[in-house]
């Protein structure tokens, strides 16, 4: 069965639902995943989604800020939500694919949202770069991120790391900046390792190659330089490392009217 995912931070799905629907409508994953939704549940826009054809929706919201979402063309068989660093703020949620979805082998997804850390890199100094670090030791640790042996698991989402000196437009200008400093890259590569991760954007794009998924609003035309930086990762377990079949980042995304600051990211496996 050929299964296609995408993950997006789409800055609010409310004031973007009309480019979610122009993407749907375009590209028809199976799964979309969400991340930055700015709304609680129950203003989630489902009677949208519904008639993109997207039935089976799972939800963690709050109410302008963060939150995660996965809206489905096929069934769950479960959901979970996890929180992180004893803090109720919507940065994950999970659900499993199987016999309701006719996929033989289990399937488990995670969607998340890290912390995006402020901007002074010191987590002495700055709260929310603390919160980050924690986070990122956290999924490290967590033991449902630690598929192993036929496990086949999926963790995708906005990590807010751009862990290669290619994942970003000029390594030696920002390793001092947010999203680039060696503390965060090495906490983001130390969970992909305690996972047996494998990271399918640098599996099959060499890591000569630049590659970004995030282009700052601060720039007037972000082509300009194409400034990028890459924050949105698909992960899968070593299981599913031969099933990716396609990769995809939609850069033009980020020219469209009123646009996130990220492009959807899509992966195809033979599931």
């Amino acid at each position: 069965m050929r299964f296609s995912l995408t993950t997006w931070n789409i800055n609010s799905v409310r004031l973007r639902i009309d480019l979610v629907a122009k993407f749907l409508k375009s590209a028809r994953p199976d799964v979309l995943c969400l991340q930055e939704t700015k709304c609680i549940d129950d203003a989630f826009p489902l009677k949208r989604f519904k008639r993109l054809g997207y039935e089976h929706v799972a939800l963690n919201g709050q109410k302008g800020y963060h939150g995660v979402a996965i809206v489905s063309k096929i069934p769950f068989e479960s959901t979970d939500i996890r929180t992180f660093c004893d803090k109720v703020d919507s940065r994950h949620i999970s659900v499993s694919f199987g016999g309701k979805a006719s996929i033989a082998k289990p399937l488990v997804l995670h969607n998340f949202y890290v912390p995006a850390g402020g901007d002074i890199p010191d987590p002495a100094l700055n709260e929310k770069f603390d919160h980050k670090l924690r986070f990122l030791d956290e999924m490290k640790a967590c033991e449902p991120l630690h598929p192993r042996g036929e496990d086949r698991h999926i963790l995708v989402g906005d990590l807010n790391v751009a862990p290669h000196e290619n994942d970003v437009w000029s390594h030696k200008q920002l390793l001092k900046v947010v999203s680039h400093t060696p503390v965060e890259t090495e906490k983001l590569q130390a969970a992909l390792a305690a996972g047996e991760w494998i990271d399918v954007a640098r599996e099959r794009i060499p890591m000569s190659e630049k590659v970004y998924t995030w282009w700052s609003y601060r720039s007037a035309d972000w082509t300009v330089g194409d400034r990028g930086r890459r924050l949105d990762h698909i992960w899968v377990s070593r299981a599913l490392k031969d099933a990716v079949s396609d990769f995809k980042i939609l850069r033009d995304a980020r020219s469209w009217e009123r646009p996130s600051d990220h492009v959807p990211v899509t992966v195809t496996l033979e599931v």
